[in-house]
């Protein structure tokens, strides 16, 4: 939809007053094209609105609202399918609320054609009964969210660094791969309580960068585990824990070959020292997806612990 559509409807309007119409024509032309976007021209005059209201009210604030456009195959009708909300809606408030640091809660309050357009606000907390309020509003929680989600949605549709967002990263894959599932292609805009407005777009370009960034790589090093044994397992496991207090760290250990074990005849409570392979598997934005400790051998500042003939 192009910035110009506000002027089609203009003219519609005025189609029946020839008088009117021919002002409007020449007002239009002496405007030359518009190069904005409907969103732009709309928050132009939330700002407007926004400051004829602080003439009164210097507090004042407009109503948040969240705008999420949907377009792909099947968006032409402007209606939401049950099955793109239950995977959509739910993991997009979790990426606000990951962003801003805190619970937000989101309702929606309609739909219009334009694609599929959503229209969303944040829930309002609880008013504070505190008498003494500052003479400046906090920033929403919503607000900060959504400042946050958008910058990490333009680096992915970039394909620029985003490991400054990295606690945020899971949120949006979830996301992605949902936007993926229906072949949708996903427009962010947000409409802040002081006239701000922000924008971003999760096309396929940034979904196939996001796979891209979900790649691991291995990164090994040897370590030294050092405690008591918990708990033995046939199948070739141990449970080492690093302490006597109840929430000392207990390290899984693996061993490949389960006779070795076996033949150790490790009993629980033993006190060992084992040289692991400490194995992380990063991807591209340095989250550990999986980690696992591999025993390699006997520590060098510990007598072997006995082997069966």
């Amino acid at each position: 939809m192009t910035g110009d559509s506000w002027r089609d409807r203009r003219r519609a309007l005025l189609r029946n007053d020839p008088e009117m119409a021919d002002h409007a024509a020449r007002l239009f032309e002496e405007l030359g094209t518009e190069d904005r976007d409907d969103e732009e021209i709309e928050a132009e005059h939330r700002a407007s609105r926004l400051a004829a209201a602080r003439e009164y009210t210097p507090n004042a604030r407009l109503d948040e609202e969240l705008q999420l456009r949907l377009t792909g195959p099947d968006t032409e009708a402007g209606a939401l399918r049950f099955q793109w909300g239950d995977a959509l809606l739910h993991p997009m408030e979790t990426a606000v609320s990951v962003a801003a640091g805190t619970p937000v809660q989101l309702e929606l309050t309609g739909i219009s054609a334009g694609s599929t357009v959503v229209h969303a606000r944040p829930i309002a907390p609880t008013a504070s009964p505190e008498p003494h309020a500052l003479d400046t509003p906090a920033p929403s929680a919503a607000g900060t969210g959504m400042s946050t989600l958008t910058k990490l949605l333009a680096a992915l549709e970039s394909e620029s660094d985003v490991r400054e967002w990295a606690k945020l990263f899971d949120s949006v894959e979830a996301l992605s791969r949902a936007l993926s599932k229906y072949s949708l292609d996903l427009g962010v805009t947000w409409y802040g309580a002081d006239g701000d407005m922000r924008r971003a777009r999760l096309t396929e370009r940034g979904r196939r960068y996001v796979d891209r960034l979900r790649q691991t790589r291995d990164r090994d090093q040897e370590i030294t585990i050092a405690g008591r044994i918990t708990e033995l397992r046939e199948s070739g496991w141990v449970k080492v824990k690093t302490g006597v207090a109840k929430n000392a760290y207990a390290y899984d250990v693996h061993f490949e070959d389960p006779e070795e074990l076996v033949r150790m005849r490790p009993g629980l409570g033993d006190n060992v020292h084992f040289r692991v392979r400490f194995r992380q598997r990063l991807d591209s934005v340095g989250i550990a997806r999986s980690t696992e400790y591999t025993y390699l051998g006997p520590a060098a500042e510990q007598t072997s612990l006995p082997l069966a003939p």
